[in-house]
């Protein structure tokens, strides 16, 4: 009897530690709290990163590599003027709600993207769209105003996903999608938590809940990790702590690069600003290693233009904008700021942000530029910077992939008006030889350094620290996104 109890105790333990392994749930820490849980009408990254693919999925999708797949539209056909898009919808697909997802919603989500009252933060993707046409609930007919050989990679952005216009009203506070997982609450402050969609149309995700608590100071990060109340950290913010994490076998690091040009964004209409010497002069004074270096612990690549440095169009401009604070000076004088200028530095939350902005405004002061540096929470910075454009300098990665467009919207954040661009920005969409495109991104690349229109310092990395009994995770990050699809403990 004593052997069959203790027999019995032997599988009880066993089977303890083997449900220990088999956890259902996962918890997620991300440094920003989303300002409201909307892709569709706000800049934020948070959002995406919380939604994108876990909640909400567009005719098409990133994958992990940065491909184009397809997402709602499981087919699609091409004219051959290039001119329409024929979306075939995925069968049997339902929003959260139970209502039915049909080509009416992808005519409701396209028509109220590109409405002229729209407050989607990338309307421009959108612009090129002629008309879009029901064919039957589950065809779609898009006709563009010219060819575009980017439609199907701008359908893949949070910007882009679909909604319903049944729910579309609440959307900012319950958020109502396709995906494999279902909004289902929002601590303000704390966290939000989505739980697993039995009736997802496509393969089923592996966990049944996931919460992701929002930790914006590096410290209390490190703390969380380390205690394991937080099972995985993507773009982990205190990358000075990496080394002990890879020492320790609970976890595993994951360095992954991202679509991310951190820049020292500059308001190109606000003097002394709107001088391109002026500008020329803050990108001289700007010692980029030393920013890695001091803000990121070594993790980024120096960017000498706005774009990904493993694009393969990527061109190394760098050298226009070496450290040089002497030719800084000179062109200061130039100007007729011998005695320097003072300007705003407003910073979001991000560590690379306020770390990074001691360093430059310590190296704008060097050569006789004093920054009033304010730190700002991330619905403050959207309201004051990315909407109100009231700022001189900030500093903020922008992370949608191949968005070198923004700089042809005279009306973005930084005012950066230039016909020749623009023209080079249209003749791109119209292109479709490789070649051809290859060269006009060169163009286009370079145009925007040699008018400083930004301080270009790095390319962002994306250390994620986790359990290392995780698997699926996101090395890299193509998108602005916590991709939970496929996401599972061993």
């Amino acid at each position: 009897m004593k052997r069959l109890t203790l027999a019995a105790l032997t599988c009880a333990a066993t089977l303890g530690a083997a449900s220990a392994y088999a956890q259902s749930d996962i918890v997620v820490g991300l440094n920003l709290e989303p300002p409201h849980l909307d892709p569709t009408s706000a800049a934020a990254g948070a959002i995406d990163q919380v939604l994108y693919a876990n909640v909400f999925e567009g005719l098409t999708r990133f994958a992990s590599d940065g491909s184009v797949k397809a997402g709602l539209a499981e087919r699609w056909e091409i004219s051959e003027d290039g001119l329409q898009y024929t979306f075939y919808l995925q069968p049997d697909v339902t929003f959260h709600d139970g209502t039915d997802f049909t080509a009416d919603d992808v005519k409701f989500s396209l028509d109220r993207a590109r409405a002229e009252d729209s407050q989607n933060a990338q309307k421009a993707l959108f612009e090129g769209i002629e008309n879009v046409e029901v064919v039957d609930d589950l065809t779609v007919r898009v006709t563009l105003k010219a060819p575009d050989g980017n439609f199907l990679f701008n359908m893949a952005w949070g910007d882009a996903v679909i909604v319903a216009p049944e729910s579309v009203e609440g959307i900012k506070q319950k958020p109502v999608g396709t995906g494999a997982f279902a909004f289902d609450s929002w601590v303000q402050g704390d966290r939000i938590t989505l739980t697993k969609n039995p009736g997802y149309w496509g393969e089923a995700a592996k966990l049944d809940q996931a919460t992701f608590k929002f930790i914006s100071d590096p410290t209390a990060a490190f703390a969380s990790v380390m205690a394991e109340d937080v099972d995985a950290f993507p773009g982990f913010p205190a990358p000075e702590n990496l080394p002990q994490f890879e020492a320790d076998p609970r976890f595993q690091v994951l360095i992954g690069s991202t679509e991310g040009e951190t820049i020292l964004s500059t308001n190109n209409k606000l003097p002394p600003l709107d001088n391109p010497k002026v500008r020329r002069a803050i990108a001289h004074a700007i010692d980029r290693k030393a920013i890695i270096d001091g803000a990121m612990f070594g993790l980024g690549t120096p960017i000498g233009t706005h774009f990904a440095p493993h694009n393969p169009d990527y061109v190394d401009l760098t050298h226009l904008s070496d450290y040089n604070p002497e030719l800084s000076r000179q062109l200061l004088t130039e100007a007729g700021y011998e005695d320097g200028f003072t300007t705003t530095l407003k910073l979001p939350p991000p560590s690379y942000a306020r770390r990074g902005g001691e360093i430059i405004a310590a190296q704008l002061r060097a050569v006789g530029i004093e920054t009033e540096i304010t730190n700002l929470e991330w619905a403050q910075w959207l309201e004051q910077v990315f909407k109100g454009k009231d700022y001189g300098l900030t500093i903020v990665s922008h992370t949608e992939p191949f968005d070198i467009g923004i700089y042809a919207r005279p009306d973005y954040y930084f005012q950066y008006d230039s016909p020749a661009f623009q023209t080079l920005n249209e003749t791109l969409a119209a292109e479709a030889d490789p070649e051809e495109r290859s060269e006009l991104l060169e163009q286009m690349q370079t145009m925007i350094a040699e008018d400083y229109v930004n301080g270009y310092l790095f390319q962002l990395a994306t250390p994620t620290v986790a359990n290392a009994r995780l698997h699926g995770l996101w090395e890299d990050a193509p998108t602005q996104a916590t991709d939970l699809t496929k996401v599972y403990w061993e």
